[in-house]
């Protein structure tokens, strides 16, 4: 667990309590992360078949990458979501769009639950991008999702995401799509002076 003095970024949301992000450490939190990223609902994932030590291996080595990294988030103190950012011009996307100088991808998993709130998924997106601008250099977030994952479109959507299009990457056919603080501002009511 998280103290709070390892938080790099923490948010209050009115009706789901405190949310925080911490570096991941992949020797200590490999375990945790292996039952996350096996889940069933982390199929877009893509670790359905990774075990135990191809997950320590999989975290060492983005902690060991200057353009991505990784982090573990926290709700109410306790591990809740998965968080990644990249740099768009050096990993993931190359080739697939002009990147532009601010320009940072992300990717976020949350953790399976026996017992979801309500709102919880949009809670952590929203903490997400909110800690994603909180660094003043991001000029615009960066998604490439599934097309075929519905769900996570949506969430996009609701954060202020705008689909450009279909880009054809090696392990999917992904939707490309972006997000400006203006638009994540417009779409979630989270301003900067909040952030």
């Amino acid at each position: 667990m998280s103290s709070t003095a390892e938080s790099l970024y923490t948010r209050d949301d009115a009706v789901l309590g405190s949310f925080s992000i911490r570096p991941l450490d992949p020797f200590a939190d490999a375990e945790l992360l292996h039952g996350w990223v096996t889940h069933p609902k982390a199929s877009f994932w893509m670790m359905q078949d990774a075990s135990l030590p191809d997950v320590e291996r999989e975290y060492m080595r983005i902690a060991a990458h200057e353009h991505h990294q990784a982090f573990i988030g926290l709700h109410e103190g306790r591990p809740a979501f998965l968080m990644e950012t990249y740099d768009p011009s050096e990993l993931e996307l190359v080739g697939l769009y002009d990147a532009l100088p601010g320009d940072v991808g992300m990717h976020f998993l949350v953790a399976p639950s026996d017992r979801p709130l309500h709102g919880f998924t949009r809670a952590v997106i929203t903490t997400v991008m909110a800690a994603v601008f909180a660094d003043p250099k991001t000029e615009r977030v960066v998604v490439e999702p599934d097309v075929d994952n519905k769900a996570v479109h949506a969430l996009n959507e609701a954060v202020g995401f705008v689909a450009e299009r279909p880009v054809q990457k090696p392990e999917k056919m992904a939707l490309l799509s972006f997000c400006t603080l203006a638009q994540f501002e417009a779409a979630t009511g989270v301003t900067g002076a909040s952030i």
